[in-house]
């Protein structure tokens, strides 16, 4: 049996909250968390409609790129799709789960599946977040009888979240110095006695964290250092985090003409039409964001891209590229389309076939194209 609160789980260990944009409301729409899952139906939208079809399709949760709750409701009247899809949704028992912005922002979330659907190697996030990592530092004793246990300590860190750095794992530094310390009275110390100074050989260790990893470090920490005080230090870092950040920039095999590559957008996305700028030299270092991205296009002229593809671009945004690279608007739907296939991808990983992950049939394209 799989609960809501399981599969919220799943998704948010690969797509954490934390990573979310300010303006979304990720997670748990509507639904109870305790609640076992019959089976799932995943779409890019979630509307009235197609809760309906996950009631006749016999689902109990859907699973949707874009969140229904974007701004706090004060009233279930029935107005407007988002409350009519909320009061579906509870009056049916379905459970309505969202992965927005999070799951944007991860190295294999929706712009990795787009530019793999395109063919681009040699992909890194095109503009990586900031303020979302931490160093920890941390002391252990270093006498002859603690031999390994720098070791021990530090593979519960790794196991808990720490120690990655980009594409490395089990990163850290240690330097050797010395710790003095007296144990107060009720103190049980490890390692000296009550009201007697203390001073010994110690090992200082540094790892960085994910802080939404923090409360799982700090915990694995005192699990296995042997002090009963544990003493360390937290520091919130500004560094880059390689994992994590909008967009994605990447090669093509080999470069193509303007008009070949439109034309490679064209069939892979299903698409009639590409909006576009001008741009006279081949492509082949690809930026793209699924969704509205277009405030990505300085970071894609500054990564050297040759093409830039996302939606949502206004008439004047359409002059920034200043003929460096070339601009397309794909449309919003048709660049996230492919969202679904995580989703499918990462419960088949997690849960196997405990249930059933259903496509949604209904269309939620709100746009329609007389060509």
């Amino acid at each position: 049996m799989k609960t809501v609160r399981d599969l919220a789980q799943l998704l948010e260990a690969a797509a954490p909250l934390a990573y979310q944009e300010s303006y979304d409301n990720a997670g748990l729409q509507c639904g109870l968390p305790e609640a076992e899952i019959t089976s799932v139906l995943v779409s890019l939208d979630c509307t009235p409609a197609v809760v309906a079809e996950a009631v006749r399709r016999g689902c109990n949760v859907v699973l949707c790129h874009h969140p229904v709750i974007f701004r706090p409701l004060k009233r279930l009247t029935g107005k407007g799709l988002v409350e009519q899809t909320i009061m579906a949704a509870l009056k049916n028992d379905v459970a309505i789960y969202a992965a927005h912005t999070n799951l944007d922002n991860v190295r294999a979330g929706v712009n990795a599946r787009l530019a793999a659907k395109l063919g681009l190697v040699n992909t890194r996030i095109l503009a990586p977040q900031t303020g979302t990592l931490a160093r920890l530092s941390t002391y252990v004793p270093a006498r002859p009888a603690d031999a390994g246990l720098p070791e021990r300590v530090l593979a519960a860190l790794y196991a808990a979240g720490a120690g990655r750095v980009g594409d490395y794992r089990d990163c850290s530094f240690q330097t050797p110095g010395t710790g003095s310390f007296t144990p107060g009275d009720g103190t049980r110390p490890a390692i000296g006695a009550q009201n007697q100074p203390e001073t010994l050989a110690e090992i200082k260790l540094e790892v960085v964290l994910p802080l939404h990893r923090q409360a799982a470090v700090l915990a694995a920490l005192r699990q296995a250092h042997p002090y009963e005080e544990v003493a360390y230090e937290l520091v919130r870092l500004e560094n880059q985090h390689q994992d994590v950040g909008a967009g994605l920039v990447g090669e093509l095999p080999a470069p193509l003409a303007p008009a070949a590559f439109r034309q490679l957008l064209k069939a892979t996305l299903g698409v009639p039409l590409v909006r576009h700028t001008a741009f006279a030299g081949d492509i082949r270092k690809v930026a793209l964001c699924g969704g509205a991205g277009s405030f990505l296009t300085s970071a894609a002229v500054a990564a050297g891209a040759d093409a830039f593809v996302t939606s949502d671009v206004k008439y004047h945004e359409f002059f920034a590229p200043e003929g460096r690279l070339l601009l397309c608007d794909v449309g919003h739907f048709e660049s996230e389309q492919f969202t679904g296939e995580i989703f499918r991808d990462l419960l088949l990983a997690g849960f196997g076939r405990t249930f059933a992950v259903l496509f949604a049939k209904t269309s939620t394209n709100p746009v329609h194209y007389d060509c």
